[in-house]
């Protein structure tokens, strides 16, 4: 679909025939490795293509309990849940949802394995419990679940003290974000050194999220050696890989439009129907410049020709900080036209919120057939009812 304007403005666009070529994709990859590759719901929820998405895997990652329900509704398959607390009002609930279940600390294990194992009624709930693997080749801080400090995930000395009173099924370990194949290897080695000892002994093992295997250039092959030889030294252990980006990873966008011009000194700064803080939350935390459609990111005051024109984003919010910038038009924008921030369907919707009550982006999916269709809206109703 090239006429922006037939796209309802702001709204999110997921493109079927993208999401495809990312579930082929990742299937291949898993076959090859024998190992399961399933998407984690904290970075793609879009539960309009779940049904598509199904044919794919075998389950699917939650990280509470609406993650794990949305999944046995909405894909028909058994959750794959880890949160870092559960609650004792929502334990029985998860755990109906869910084929595995990973605690996050010895004392969680304590407090809820009998109830687990008074629910299992002849019918398999894998348990376990994550680990910190002392290594992350994460630099942002805010991304990084493998520090020292980390609220997240068992050392090997805790790990050690729980053993005295039950063995895990299996170990699950998150360190990685948008990361190359290179650092699974490190990772793998990594959890080797501080609980090699273990393994031997265990059913599953987990290795998270944040392999990026649909990225253009990822070393798929480096990753499927790695593992299908890690496998090899441990044929008793099943092998998991939980991706939140990888699945989503490039197919889709958020059509906005230019509301306003307004400059200021020697900046002049579109203003949007959208907002980086409210719908684009990671382009602020993490932080990254995206992609504009027709527009070239400007790496400094002197790039560009006289040709180019200079632009800022802003979002519709009154957040000082809520801009973005600056990017080189070859035309001079004016209101109306059509912005397309590419590469906007993962930690995008999932993380989305109704900050001043600004318009929130519609979500559409654009089948195989070049057909849209708008699967959700939003109005006052929306807004009103998240308060009181």
């Amino acid at each position: 679909m090239s006429d922006y304007k037939d796209i309802p403005s702001p709204c999110y666009v997921l493109e079927e025939d993208k999401l495809i070529r990312n579930l082929e994709t990742l299937a291949a990859t898993a076959d090859a490795a024998g190992v399961e590759i399933i998407p984690a719901l904290k970075g793609f929820a879009l539960w309009g293509v779940f049904p598509l998405v199904g044919r794919y895997v075998k389950g699917a990652a939650a990280s509470s309990l609406n993650e794990a329900k949305l999944i046995a509704e909405e894909m028909g398959k058994k959750a794959h849940t880890y949160a870092p607390v559960f609650r004792e009002e929502e334990i029985d609930s998860i755990l109906d949802c869910s084929s595995h279940i990973t605690f996050n600390s010895a004392a969680q294990v304590r407090r809820f394995l009998p109830r687990l194992k008074a629910r299992r009624q002849g019918r398999e709930i894998s348990w376990g419990l994550r680990i910190n693997p002392g290594y992350s080749p994460v630099e942002t801080a805010l991304y990084n679940p493998a520090s020292p400090e980390s609220r997240l995930g068992a050392s090997p000395e805790e790990l050690e003290d729980l053993l005295r009173d039950a063995l895990p099924e299996g170990l699950h370990l998150h360190a990685l974000c948008e990361s190359e194949a290179r650092h699974t290897v490190r990772l793998i080695e990594a959890v080797e050194e501080s609980f090699g000892e273990i393994l031997p002994r265990l059913r599953w093992l987990n290795l998270g999220g944040g392999h990026l295997i649909t990225r253009a250039g990822y070393d798929r092959e480096l990753l499927i050696r790695s593992l299908a030889e890690f496998r090899e030294r441990y044929p008793n252990l099943r092998v998991y890989l939980e991706p939140g980006s990888a699945f989503a990873w490039e197919t889709g966008f958020l059509r906005a439009r230019v509301e306003d011009l307004v400059r200021r000194g020697d900046v002049e700064t579109a203003i949007l129907d959208v907002s980086f803080t409210a719908h684009m939350p990671d382009c602020l935390e993490m932080p990254y410049q995206p992609q504009i459609r027709g527009l070239a990111i400007a790496e400094s005051a002197g790039s560009g020709t006289a040709a180019d024109y200079r632009y800022r984003m802003g979002g519709n919010s009154c957040l000082a900080g809520d801009v973005m910038g600056d990017w080189l038009s070859p035309k001079a924008l004016s209101v109306g036209d059509p912005i397309i921030f590419e590469d906007m369907i993962h930690y995008t919707m999932v993380k989305t919120t109704m900050f001043n009550g600004v318009h929130h982006p519609s979500i559409g999916i654009l089948a195989s057939d070049g057909t849209l269709r708008i699967v959700r809206e939003f109005g006052y109703a929306d807004y009103r009812d998240r308060l009181s």
